[in-house]
């Protein structure tokens, strides 16, 4: 996969990874700061280098770009988090989450490297490596403390958690920096609150073993994403760098972090002993899993560039509802409606927020297909009288 130099906007954690890169286009939208667009996702721009495994896609038509951004987004996503969550329903596995994200961080380093040797980026490095070592660790509070949630929480859980970065970035904003937020955004933090609070308590009333512990690393880790959304970004545009070498020093240093900690806490060799034991399972889908969290981050990159951030951010809210379905459908867990209306509420406070950043756009769309309604009904009325 091949981006130009200064269109670096990886975001390879989210989801973790993956839902990573997408929060940052939700506060590309507005939740950042009121700060005009990154250069990224400006569409006046000429997208004239837009490469994936090394198809010329800036060739193909704004249609098959769109398809292809689209379907990319829901696919490897939708398999990046049901092989996740295939992962911690190995048995005995749940206490190794910080060895996934190790061997997701490896993954990672590799599939940076790589893109960077055939762009001939290597050894051209253009950020300095103390600046990398913050991004890094970030980074591996990030993907870290949110694949360790899953050994306590249910994966819907985590996901509508994922969902709700505003609210940290919105308290950050106040305290920090002493922004002043609309009624709207308000009104959106509120609903996700409760809809977090709501599908919280269903949990623990269906889980017999349910503790809070996945909710407080959960939390840490959406703090963590939602600062160093800005880190990368600031640091992307002030050197002018590639996805592939921030995805190669930030993995890379964030794999030797990851290192140290487990060696110091001896949780390294029970982790490997284990994994070694069921290696074909843990390993085959490990590397799936960092496989399809790469490519769907890529995917989003294509969908911002060439789309914009408000359809990014409707494409990735509508992949994470069918994450959730799919969790529900494939593996077996206690089920209530509180569920349902609970993920509706914060589905509502995202809409909100979204449309509080973009309603100019949104309103213009409406009015155009308003008078295109209007004047299609009245030139068929005019027919019928004539």
């Amino acid at each position: 996969m091949q981006f130009s130099q200064r269109q670096g906007m990886s975001r390879l954690s989210s989801s973790p990874i993956h839902d990573r890169l997408t929060e940052v286009i939700s506060e590309s939208t507005g939740q950042a700061s009121q700060a005009p667009q990154p250069e990224i996702i400006s569409r006046s721009r000429e997208v004239n280098d837009l490469y994936v495994l090394g198809i010329p896609l800036h060739k193909t038509s704004p249609l098959f770009q769109l398809v292809f951004s689209v379907t990319g987004v829901m696919v490897f996503y939708l398999l990046y988090g049901y092989v996740q969550e295939w992962i911690f329903h190995i048995d005995g596995f749940k206490p190794y989450g910080w060895y996934l994200t190790l061997v997701q961080f490896g993954c990672y380093s590799i599939f940076g490297v790589s893109e960077m040797l055939l762009t001939g980026a290597f050894g051209n490095r253009l950020i300095p490596l103390h600046v990398y070592g913050f991004i890094a660790f970030l980074t591996v509070a990030t993907i870290g403390l949110s694949n360790t949630s899953l050994g306590y929480l249910n994966y819907p859980t985590q996901v509508i958690f994922k969902s709700c970065k505003l609210i940290p970035v919105m308290l950050g904003g106040v305290v920090i920096q002493g922004k002043r937020y609309g009624l709207m955004d308000v009104i959106a933090i509120l609903c996700m609150t409760a809809g977090l609070v709501f599908f919280t308590l269903a949990d623990s009333n269906l889980q017999p073993d349910f503790t809070y512990t996945g909710i407080i690393l959960i939390s840490m880790a959406l703090c963590a994403d939602a600062v160093i959304g800005n880190v990368q970004e600031k640091t992307l545009k002030q050197f002018a760098a590639s996805n592939s070498e921030m995805v190669f020093y930030s993995y890379t240093i964030g794999f030797l972090y990851i290192l140290w900690g487990l060696l110091l806490t001896n949780g390294l060799v029970p982790a490997a002993q284990f994994s070694t034991i069921h290696a074909k399972e843990i390993y085959g889908l490990a590397i799936v899993f960092s496989l399809t969290g790469y490519l769907g981050v890529n995917c989003v990159l294509i969908l911002v560039r060439t789309s914009g951030a408000l359809m990014a951010v409707t494409v990735t809210t509508f992949r994470k509802t069918l994450s959730i379905v799919v969790s529900f459908v494939f593996f077996a867990k206690p089920f209530t409606m509180q569920y349902v209306w609970s993920g509706l509420i914060v589905l509502v406070g995202v809409a909100l927020n979204v449309y509080s950043k973009n309603y100019e756009p949104i309103n213009n769309w409406m009015k155009r297909k308003l008078y295109y309604y209007r004047t299609t009904k009245l030139s068929a009325s005019m027919k019928q009288v004539v």
